[in-house]
């Protein structure tokens, strides 16, 4: 109550708003003009801003400088700003942990205090060690604690911890730490990116992919990866490919070794939803032995393998099942229809499974929200699991012949709790649950409902609001999408979600297709050329919240990440007028280009398509952000934020969309672009900085809604 007050005595209204700077246009920062037009397929089109793509250059630098500094003397100058960033801090402040893996005899997690730049990692004998020991802090790695811990990997027998260095990108270095001595060994792996390393089931021998090295010696992300073999206490340059695609120029393979020892599994990646399985066998020193087989080679759907036992792979498939199912096959199967069918196809999306205990864990999307099962290995359910309420459970840990497992959950107004799962009776406890100092989410409550979007399809939307929310049109609302690459959008805590429920607003978020919330029939119902159901969903989102008086356009605010971030580019240049403010983050904009980026970046065509197919292209120029900008359209307030470290969406969509934003801005509501320095997509961003960022955020949205 107290933010809502300071919020409405800091804030102007919109009539004050709209004579912000005598009503002109801000002094937006010089952004030249060049004429560089490119040709696709007979249609001519320009890209005047195609020298900000050279990021390090000088004049892009200039530009950065230049558009921070507006943006930061603007956002700072809002008066709300300070009591929102004061409540931001103080609600960040609560102690969070990570789900624990189990090895040997030692648990492993990560622990934040509260306003911990970086998470710390712990090792304990028992979940009820009362004295945890500190393993690694990372804190101190940086002068700027930009350095983050991303993944962890213990040995099989817990003696040793590979883990991983994020700067901020999504460039990985992987060091391998004596867990006893608390020292690390000399060995180093660098050039990875996006997947773990495997142990052998001897502690010795780790398996890895990685990209090829430059003669600067960096890594060259524009190659495919191959998998390598490491032995501990040699030098990454003697170590051996063992596994490469050669045949096929966007296919990667991932390694998995089985909890046994006896398998490599090689998990090749060719997009989400084309993806293969192949194996090796491994000898008691885990080295490979044999060729490699193609178990699953077709690429016609997601195989993602679970585990194996007895020489039975068990694989969650949507291959002839949309929502998904697990099947059994032998390590003598040659296709799909050879297969067992262990856990047939349900009504809802099976989004995970994992072994754990000799028993098979699944987690469904029921209306995207968590249920959890326990079956046998033969397929049976045995039990239910009964969750804290209807949110999202996330990180189920597994271990093949521990009984005991661990899994998150959160929901809009609960913080995200560790609980433990026996398999053995389908009994789940809280092992850690964060409590919020000096806040009340039983204020708050959280409703699911159902609209019509344009197609007359059914789309879910949640709507989380203070109780006894009169409907009135007069709510700030802020609604988020995402709406791709099938991930579904489930209920989840967040601090600044809190904090902006706090001001008096209603926080929505749709369940858009293109993700995974109905399954891969949803989630294909939003790629390449129905792309554009995504934001008819997000469109008719809107509308659902004005015809039942949530709010109007002039209250509604949108916001949006990384695909997300191209789903708010996209929306306020089809319905500029919908909408009272913008915040695309870390976003996909040029969408004729992405894929230029990065050979990574090339593997979104399984969602997007590419420029370089006619169809595909005609369907990305219909849309693409930065094509779509109009000069003497009146577009709504937008912060644009990104990171110059982000090499996953390179900062250079964000700076050629801000700059056609504001050649072509044809009113006064301005249009900012916030850079971090040491920040990239998302990894590792310290806490401060997350604060800093949603600080500036909220504010903007603040002051253009006039809370």
């Amino acid at each position: 109550m107290l933010l809502a007050a300071l919020l409405l005595s800091a804030c102007g209204t919109n009539q004050e708003r709209g004579a912000e700077g005598g009503g002109g246009r801000l002094p937006y920062p010089a952004a030249m003009r060049v004429g560089t037009v490119d040709t696709y397929h007979g249609t001519k089109v320009p890209d005047p801003y195609r020298w900000l793509e050279d990021t390090d250059s000088p004049g892009a630098q200039t530009f950065i400088a230049a558009q921070n500094a507006l943006s930061q003397q603007r956002l700072e100058a809002i008066p709300a700003r300070p009591q929102i960033k004061q409540r931001l801090t103080e609600l960040w402040n609560y102690e969070r942990f990570t789900v624990p893996i189990k090895r040997g005899e030692r648990y492993f997690y990560m622990r934040n205090d509260g306003l911990q730049d970086q998470s710390v990692v712990y090792v304990a004998s028992s979940m009820d060690d009362p004295a945890p020991r500190v393993l690694i802090d990372p804190n101190g790695l940086s002068s700027d604690s930009s350095v983050a811990i991303a993944e962890l990997v213990p040995s099989p027998d817990g003696r040793l911890l590979a883990y991983s260095l994020s700067d901020g990108s999504d460039w990985r270095v992987w060091r391998v730490r004596d867990v006893a001595s608390g020292a690390d060994l000399p060995d180093t792996l660098r050039y990875l990116k996006f997947r773990d390393v495997a142990w052998t089931r001897d502690s010795r021998t780790l398996y890895y992919a990685r990209y090829p090295q430059r003669p600067d010696g960096s890594g060259d992300d524009s190659k495919q990866m191959s998998v390598y073999r490491h032995t501990l206490g040699a030098q990454q340059s003697d170590d051996v490919e063992v596994y490469g695609i050669t045949d096929h120029p966007t296919r990667y393979p991932y390694p998995q070794v089985t909890d046994d020892g006896r398998y490599l599994i090689l998990n090749v990646y060719d997009g989400n939803q084309a993806t293969g399985i192949h194996y090796q066998r491994l000898d008691e020193q885990g080295l490979p032995t044999g060729s490699v087989v193609k178990l699953l080679n077709s690429f016609d759907a997601l195989y993602e393998c679970i585990g194996e036992i007895d020489d039975v792979f068990y694989v969650r498939t949507n291959s002839g099942a949309p929502t998904g199912q697990v099947l059994g096959f032998t390590a003598s199967s040659v296709d799909v229809g050879s297969a067992r069918k262990v856990i047939p196809a349900r009504q809802f999306a099976l989004v995970d499974a994992k072994l754990a205990g000799r028993r098979i864990v699944t987690q469904y999307l029921q209306n995207a929200y968590s249920t959890l099962y326990v079956h046998s290995l033969e397929g049976a359910q045995l039990f239910a699991v009964t969750l804290p309420g209807f949110g999202q459970v996330e990180d189920i840990s597994s271990g093949l012949d521990d009984p005991q497992t661990f899994f998150a959950y959160s929901d809009f107004l609960t913080p995200l709790s560790v609980n433990a799962l026996d398999v053995r009776t389908g009994k789940a406890s809280v092992v850690r649950a964060p409590k919020l100092a000096n806040a009340q989410p039983r204020d708050y409550t959280t409703e699911q409902v159902f609209y019509t979007s344009k197609d007359n399809t059914r789309v879910s939307m949640f709507i989380t609001r203070k109780k006894g929310f009169v409907k009135n049109a007069q709510a700030p609302v802020m609604l988020y999408g995402y709406g791709g690459f099938g991930i579904a959008q489930q209920p989840s805590f967040s601090v600044p979600v809190l904090v902006w429920l706090e001001m008096g607003g209603a926080y929505a978020v749709a369940n858009l297709r293109g993700g995974s919330e109905y399954g891969e029939e949803w989630h294909q119902a939003g790629t390449k050329l129905r792309k554009q159901n995504v934001f008819d969903d997000f469109i008719y989102a809107a509308k659902y919240l004005f015809e039942r008086k949530y709010t109007t356009p002039e209250r509604l605010a949108i916001r949006g990440r990384s695909n997300g971030g191209l789903l708010i580019g996209a929306v306020i240049t089809q319905e500029p007028k919908m909408f009272a403010v913008a915040l695309p983050t870390v976003g996909v904009l040029d969408m004729l280009r992405y894929q230029t980026a990065s050979a990574n970046a090339r593997q979104w065509s399984s969602d997007y398509g590419s420029s370089e197919n006619k169809e595909e292209f005609e369907a990305l120029y219909a849309y693409s952000p930065l094509h779509r900008v109009e000069r003497g359209v009146c577009y709504p307030p937008t912060l644009v934020s990104t990171g110059q470290r982000d090499d996953r969406v390179v900062p250079w969509h964000s700076y050629k969309f801000t700059a056609a934003l504001q050649y072509a801005q044809g009113c006064a509501n301005p249009v900012l672009l916030r850079v971090e320095g040491s920040g990239g997509h998302r990894d590792g961003k310290p806490v401060r900085l997350q604060i800093e960022e949603f600080a500036d955020q909220l504010a903007f949205a603040a002051q253009a809604l006039g809370m």
